[in-house]
C-alpha cells in the first residue's frame, strides 16, 4: 500500500524508474507535450476537460511523492502581444504549494526556447498533460534525492 498520495500507476511506474536530476513536466493544456518529449520521456494525458485536472493538482500530489530540488517555469514575453505585466497568478499558487510542502524550492524561470530545450533533454523522463487554462502554468521539476527515513 502507497503511503503517499499519487496512486496513479503509470505515474508511479515512471517515477519509480527515475533519479537524482531526472525531469518531470507539469504541462498545462496549451503546452504542445506529444512533440517536445524527450528521447527517453513517457507522456500520461490527465487532460479530461478544460481545467481538469489543473497543474496545481498535479503539483500537490508529487509533492507528497518525490523530492524535488528545481522547478523551472517557462518565462512569459515582456513586450508584444502576449506581455504580462507581472508573474502569471500561477505561479503565486505554486510557491504556495512549495511553502505548504515545507520546501525552499524557489520557482526558476528560463526563456522559452531554453525551457523547450530542456523538456527535449535525455534527464526528461515524464510529462504530465494537464487541462488547465492557466497562462503559463508549464512547470519542469527536477527530481532530488530522498533524505531520510
Amino acid at each position: 500500500m502507497l503511503k503517499h498520495e499519487l496512486l496513479h500507476p503509470k505515474i508511479n511506474e515512471v517515477l519509480a524508474r527515475g533519479g537524482h536530476y531526472s525531469k518531470v513536466l507539469i504541462a498545462d493544456g496549451n503546452y504542445p507535450a506529444y512533440h517536445t518529449l524527450g528521447p527517453s520521456a513517457e507522456l500520461v494525458s490527465l487532460n479530461l476537460a478544460p481545467g481538469l485536472v489543473s497543474c496545481c493538482q498535479v503539483l500537490a500530489t508529487l509533492l507528497t511523492a518525490i523530492p524535488i530540488d528545481a522547478a523551472n517555469t517557462m518565462m512569459y514575453p515582456q513586450s508584444g502581444p502576449y506581455a504580462l505585466p507581472a508573474d502569471p497568478p500561477v505561479w503565486d499558487e505554486f510557491r504556495k504549494l512549495f511553502a505548504d510542502a515545507k520546501s525552499d524550492v524557489q520557482l526558476e524561470p528560463i526563456e522559452q526556447m531554453q525551457f523547450y530545450d530542456a523538456v527535449r533533454s535525455r534527464e526528461h523522463i515524464l510529462t504530465i498533460q494537464t487541462g488547465d487554462q492557466a497562462i503559463f502554468a508549464n512547470l519542469l521539476l527536477t527530481i532530488g534525492v530522498r533524505r531520510g527515513a
